[in-house]
């Protein structure tokens, strides 16, 4: 498998903008440039598997992938704060103050 220097970008670029908003949407603040990539990279892959399954085809374009990467990060966040034990009660609590 062969990524272009632009296939790559796109994909950073889409990471990077998808983890932004997932951490405005759940914590109300972003995670830092490497956090916000990484959650939303994984929310990619979340929202790309999942998506498909229930049936939700947003279409093509690079729109389309931030908002698809988006729903999966978002879930990913509400995923991880609840295996954490903070519930939906703590959205404003800090992780490091527990």
């Amino acid at each position: 498998m062969h990524l272009s220097s632009e296939s790559l970008l796109v994909i950073l670029f889409v990471g990077l903008v998808a983890g932004w908003l997932a951490g405005q949407i759940v914590q109300g603040t972003g995670f830092g440039f490497v956090g916000d990539l990484v959650i939303g990279i994984l929310g990619a892959f979340i929202g790309s598997w999942l998506l498909p399954q229930l049936g939700i085809h947003l279409g093509s374009g690079l729109v389309s992938a931030i908002v698809n990467a988006t729903i999966g990060a978002v879930l990913l966040l509400l995923i991880v704060r609840l295996v954490r034990g903070g519930g939906f009660s703590g959205w404003q609590r800090s992780w490091w103050r527990r």
